[in-house]
């Protein structure tokens, strides 16, 4: 059996008097890609910023690889062997595509940070073709590629990955769950939200369905896929 990599157990996040989070638990092993489903405003985002550092939990722990890693910033769960892509890419639209990914290497030395960005051009031919590039003039698919390659230049154990596909032509959709499938059987974990079911579904071992704030559903990528509540919900019946 893979080794539990993240554990999540009773998250309450609030925004305010709103309790985003209502105590959910939920767990990544090494080696899986694991997603969450849900509508718009069930939590997604939320829980992924609060596993990142970026939010604050009310309560419960959020274990990373056997230590508690709640209330870690952001930064330094970075350290940890963390990192999040977020949703609508966030990459620095006036840096070039190179500068965009040597900020993603902020926690490692120059020599580490060289290699890792020629494997991540290994996996993302097109950033190549475009290193001096402006980022903020590249495609939307390019700016998604862009916005993973920089995850992976802090060489993440677990890669978390937000609304990826969003926005995207269909053909790119494929192109960048194809990019995921291949990060994985590379040795990345992947924790991953996304809108789009059928696709999140279709490439996760396991997945849990997240409604307003609480997990009402989990099970295999594959048993979701076919579940009647899951298709009437999330794959247009």
């Amino acid at each position: 059996m893979s080794e539990t990599m993240l554990k999540v157990d009773d998250l309450n996040v609030y925004y305010g008097s709103i309790h985003a989070i209502k105590g959910i638990s939920f767990e990544v092993k090494s080696g899986e890609i694991v997603t969450l489903i849900g509508a718009n405003g069930a939590g997604k985002s939320t829980t992924l910023n609060t596993i990142g550092g970026l939010l604050k939990a009310k309560s419960g722990t959020i274990e990373f690889e056997g230590r508690n890693i709640g209330g870690t910033p952001a930064h330094k769960v970075v350290k940890e062997g963390m990192a999040l892509c977020p949703e609508g890419r966030r990459i620095f639209q006036q840096l070039t595509v190179k500068e965009n990914l040597e900020m993603g290497a902020f926690t490692r030395n120059k020599a580490e940070a060289d290699e890792t960005i020629e494997q991540v051009y290994e996996q993302f031919p097109r950033l190549k073709e475009r290193v001096k590039q402006v980022a903020g003039t590249l495609s939307g698919g390019e700016q998604q590629m862009l916005a993973m390659g920089r995850a992976l230049m802090s060489k993440p154990k677990l890669m978390m990955l937000d609304e990826p596909s969003m926005g995207l032509a269909p053909i790119l959709v494929d192109q960048i769950f194809d990019i995921i499938v291949k990060l994985n059987k590379a040795g990345t974990t992947i924790l991953l939200v996304e809108q789009n079911a059928q696709m999140a579904l279709s490439i996760a071992n396991r997945a849990y369905v997240l409604e307003t704030g609480k997990i009402v559903n989990h099970g295999t990528g594959e048993e979701l896929l076919h579940d009647d509540s899951v298709r009437q919900a999330y794959l247009g019946g």
